[in-house]
């Protein structure tokens, strides 16, 4: 911790903040408004869901698939096929930073769905090629594989479709957590990009040959529609909307500070910021623009509250996309994404705050600290790092100990191995619960905000609940995949 005669002895401030404040209008009607949008989002995908199940049921999936014969494979393929197109569908439109989907579900939201519905996707592409293949070849007495080879040579499309289906076994490979982790972040992102390639080159076979995509004008329109729009979206929310923005607001570096031993700090000024509406608690994808790698985008949440005349970013150096941050010159233009995410003060519901981050994760606890509102003692920051050099925004963390009453506890040191590993192994003669009661009191009335890596937080969060904090209570981003 921060003193050797006792071990959860934290900093303390003594001047007053501003009085703390009870959840406000504002806050109840910014989750009244996520709420909406998350029934806006979920009512979206059900219909459409309900219309290729329809399709299925129009063309006599359900006759068919009692007839236990070719026929009964056959339509087994149609329908995998149908709902494995349908969830390609979701995965481009959750990545592609929709409004509608970011704001209903939340980033965290739209990772987990995104891994899911990804996993489900390709497994029921690989039953819809097996089945297909299956039911093709004993309809007319073929080999399999003799049956596969000519599917993909003599139908409209599917050797494109076969393109598309090598690359999103690509990417399903790589995005295995083991595979993940031997990755650069830069290289698995551009092989992560290979899904959009994928799925448009696996489209044409389905509206060139397809029973179900051909079967009446209006499915016909339906499908064409719907990808047409899928594929705009993308477009205008991932290169359009970025591009306008980074040149309507001129962001520039204006300078980079080493943040510890292994962070660095940057910050940067621009034209109007205030009109992008940023909240602590967010992050943006950014780029910049002075060399080779400016093409890749990497996702640094806010480190200090948005003041409407800069915005600034902590990094730990961990990789080339982090790396070059510390080859920033001052005037460095900037292109950006976002703000996104929604571990803001508006999912707050009570008046005291519990903040626990680790390594990286520290920066936009400091930023949401520095925008919320508390009393002197109500809000509580634990910092996990390897070795106290390596701390993110210390002199941040002093000045909110000294100016708005934070207690801070640094818990440093190497992770335990057993019990709960989230707690550096000077401390694992404890039970994570026990501390975490003994630190934050009664946990009954409090927020807390998580931050660090997934495996860390999954740990974290399970003595949490076993300390008895409401999951509702809980809030916490993962950028992990």
């Amino acid at each position: 911790m921060t003193s050797s005669a006792d071990p959860l002895r934290a900093r303390r401030g003594k001047t007053s903040p501003p009085p703390a404040v009870a959840t406000t209008p504002a806050a109840s009607g910014a989750r009244t408004t996520t709420r909406l949008w998350n029934v806006i989002a979920i009512t979206l995908i059900w219909l459409t869901s309900l219309f290729v199940v329809a399709l299925w049921v129009h063309g006599g999936g359900i006759q068919t698939l009692f007839r236990l014969n070719a026929d009964t494979l056959d339509t087994l393929g149609r329908i995998t096929g149908l709902v494995s197109a349908n969830l390609l569908l979701y995965q481009v439109l959750l990545m592609a930073r929709v409004p509608v989907f970011e704001r209903g579900f939340g980033r965290g939201g739209i990772t987990r769905m995104h891994r899911i519905v990804g996993l489900w996707s390709f497994w029921l592409l690989m039953a819809h090629l097996v089945l297909i293949t299956l039911g093709y070849a004993a309809a007319v007495g073929l080999n399999p594989l003799v049956q596969l080879w000519q599917l993909i040579w003599d139908y409209p499309g599917m050797l494109l479709a076969t393109a598309g289906t090598g690359l999103l076994i690509l990417v399903v490979v790589t995005s295995i957590r083991r595979a993940r982790a031997k990755l650069r972040y830069e290289s698995w992102h551009l092989l992560h990009l290979y899904g959009y390639l994928g799925a448009g080159l696996a489209v044409p076979h389905m509206l060139w040959t397809g029973a179900d995509f051909l079967s009446s004008p209006t499915a016909t329109v339906y499908w064409w529609t719907l990808w047409a729009v899928t594929a705009a979206l993308a477009i205008v929310y991932r290169v359009i909307v970025p591009l306008v923005r980074s040149a309507r607001h001129t962001v520039r570096v204006a300078s980079v500070q080493r943040d510890g031993a292994k962070g660095v700090t940057v910050r940067m000024t621009g034209r109007a910021l205030h009109r992008l509406n940023a909240a602590p608690g967010q992050y943006f994808v950014w780029r910049f623009l002075n060399g080779p790698g400016w093409t890749r985008g990497n996702p640094f949440s806010l480190s200090a509250a948005p003041n409407g005349d800069e915005l600034v970013i902590s990094a730990r150096l961990v990789g080339d996309g982090t790396s070059r941050l510390t080859a920033l010159r001052r005037g460095t233009r900037v292109m950006f994404e976002g703000p996104y995410g929604d571990m803001t003060g508006e999912r707050r519901r009570a008046h005291r705050l519990l903040m626990i981050g680790a390594g990286a994760g520290v920066a936009p606890l400091v930023a949401l600290l520095e925008g919320e509102r508390y009393a002197p003692g109500e809000a509580i920051l634990i910092t996990r790092d390897h070795a106290a050099h390596d701390a993110l925004r210390t002199n941040a963390i002093a000045r909110l100990v000294q100016r708005r009453g934070l207690v801070h506890y640094a818990l440093d040191g190497p992770r335990a191995r057993t019990g709960s590993t989230w707690l550096p192994a000077s401390h694992g003669g404890w039970r994570g619960a026990d501390l975490l009661r003994y630190v934050g009191g009664e946990l009954g009335d409090v927020d807390v905000y998580l931050c660090g890596p997934t495996p860390w937080m999954d740990v974290l969060m399970a003595d949490l609940q076993d300390a008895g904090v409401a999951p509702t209570h809980v809030h916490h981003e993962s950028f992990e995949i």
